[in-house]
């Protein structure tokens, strides 16, 4: 019998992927094709520093900002990943290192029904996806909490970046295999 809300009993979260799917619906609809599920979110490490205070307040000028991500992901059970977004920001003002923050922003997601191809770029693309929001508004927090002018990341997009990615390893590859020829 389908319920009220759900009429037709389809997963809500393939008709917009924007809905949050609870665990017990999720668990309902296993079996029925691809899953991703936002198991839990959390902040894994923190860290911010102002090597150079209080001098560096008194410097005027803009800050350059680089800004680094890192990602790694773990294998914690079936169907089950430990992703970790690393995101650090260093702002410096003629040299001097104004701030250092960094965001391990981590999150446990449940993949499966994916066939390998699309396992590994859920991983890579839609869980920093997930991820990405938090860190920000953690790193902003830091940067402003410090004493510094508000900071906000621009949003990144992830798929452009696991393709490059993609392309690089594909042309590596393609150099070891021509090199091995030669």
């Amino acid at each position: 019998m389908a319920d009220e809300n759900n009429p037709e009993g389809v997963n809500p979260a393939e008709q917009n992927p924007d809905i949050e799917v609870s665990n017990d619906e999720a668990a309902a609809h296993a079996g029925q094709g691809p899953q991703f599920v936002v198991q839990k979110l959390y902040v894994k490490d923190v860290s911010f520093e102002v090597p150079n205070a209080p001098e560096i307040f008194q410097e005027g000028g803009n800050a350059e900002v680089k800004l680094n991500l890192a990602q790694r992901v773990e294998n914690i059970g079936e169907n089950l990943h430990e992703v970790v977004l690393t995101v650090t920001v260093t702002a410096t003002m003629e040299e001097k290192t104004a701030y250092l923050a960094e965001v391990a922003q981590a999150g446990i997601f449940t993949i499966s029904g994916f066939n390998e191809q699309a396992h590994h770029a859920a991983l890579n693309t839609l869980c920093p996806n997930t991820l990405f929001p938090y860190a920000r508004q953690e790193v902003s927090n830091l940067v402003t909490n410090g004493g510094f002018p508000p900071m906000l990341l621009q949003p990144i997009n992830w798929d452009a970046l696991y393709a490059q990615r993609l392309q690089e390893a594909q042309a590596q590859a393609g150099d070891q295999v021509a090199e091995g020829q030669a």
